[in-house]
């Protein structure tokens, strides 16, 4: 399912707005320190239930990228769902084990969805891109679309689907992360005919701004500094999970391995939050690895951080606009 990276989670970045002089010669209020966490995958429903009490608690919101072969079984929709260079009814992640299972998870979103969270794309069948063309990617959003469309229907509860849910289904998804955080030369041009607004399957040197190709904006998961050493690893829980028990599921170790995270978090928002005010992101996947010591890390770094002054824990969309003014403020663009 993972390469080196992965990206089937959640997601946390920081991002700024900006403190230049105002028009009228007085100092502009502070930049924002935007912290922005995604998971991938989103499929998990006991950890829809702890991921939204957590933004509950902490007041963050949260980007939920949304792998489209949890709303479907592999009896039903999983066996006409075919991705590209692929055997129909295949999918790296496998899918929804039942109705009931894929009932409960499309209430999720919706519930996520009100409660002002922002629901992204992973694609469908977690594969890897890196060859895809542009009609390829295009035919992946559209299995991506058609899924989440029908997916109370797939549940088997299509009479409660909400009046709002189409228009949510057709224009709400704005954003993508690539599994694997692998793209080729036909993502952008897919994404942008697709009209998404944002792409986050970059990874940066360290906290950067998010760039812009035409009108989409490209977001990367920094590498930040970690451990005795400080050697720079991708803010992902993943590759956290890789270096601290390559791999390997280690309970016994748990506590350790929470503190190291909780440490690293710190340490890269206190840079910028002391510093230049360059954007963090940190991710996530629905999935507790080394006894969930990365998702208490999270739990604990979000609960000190996000009610500090001037720090907003925003979901992507969220962010867009602070970064169009921070853009007009600096007068340039990122």
């Amino acid at each position: 399912m993972f390469r080196f990276i992965a990206a089937s989670t959640v997601t946390l970045a920081v991002l700024s707005s900006a403190g230049a002089e105002a028009n009228d010669g007085r100092d502009a209020p502070p930049r924002k320190q935007i912290v922005l966490v995604s998971f991938d995958g989103a499929h998990d429903n006991r950890l829809w239930d702890k991921s939204l009490d957590m933004g509950r608690r902490t007041g963050a919101h949260f980007t939920y990228f949304l792998s489209c072969t949890f709303l479907m079984t592999k009896a039903e929709g999983g066996k006409t769902y075919q991705a590209p260079g692929h055997k129909a009814g295949r999918s790296n992640v496998g899918f929804a084990q039942s109705r009931e299972e894929i009932a409960a998870r499309v209430r999720h979103i919706w519930q996520a969805h009100l409660a002002g969270h922002d629901i992204g794309s992973h694609a469908c069948g977690h594969f890897d891109g890196e060859d895809w063309s542009k009609a390829d990617w295009l035919q992946e959003f559209r299995a991506f679309d058609s899924a989440l469309t029908g997916a109370w229907k797939a549940g088997g509860i299509e009479n409660e689907q909400p009046d709002g849910w189409a228009d949510f289904a057709r224009t709400d998804i704005k954003g993508f992360r690539a599994p694997y955080l692998s793209t080729s030369d036909g993502l952008v041009p897919a994404l942008e005919k697709a009209g998404f607004s944002y792409d986050a399957s970059l990874v940066t040197k360290g906290p950067a701004w998010p760039t812009a190709q035409h009108e989409l904006q490209r977001f990367g998961l920094p590498l930040i500094p970690e451990g005795p050493e400080q050697r720079r690893v991708i803010g992902m829980d993943y590759n956290l999970f890789i270096r601290h028990s390559m791999g390997v599921e280690n309970r016994r170790n748990s506590a350790v391995f929470e503190e190291r995270t909780l440490a690293a978090y710190r340490n890269a928002f206190r840079t910028q939050y002391e510093g230049e005010r360059i954007p963090l992101q940190l991710g996530f996947h629905f999935v507790e690895m080394n006894g969930g010591a990365y998702w208490r890390a999270l739990d604990r770094f979000l609960t000190e951080t996000c009610t500090k002054p001037d720090v907003a824990c925003i979901s992507y969309s969220q962010a867009l606009p602070l970064i169009e003014a921070q853009k007009k403020a600096d007068g340039s663009a990122f």
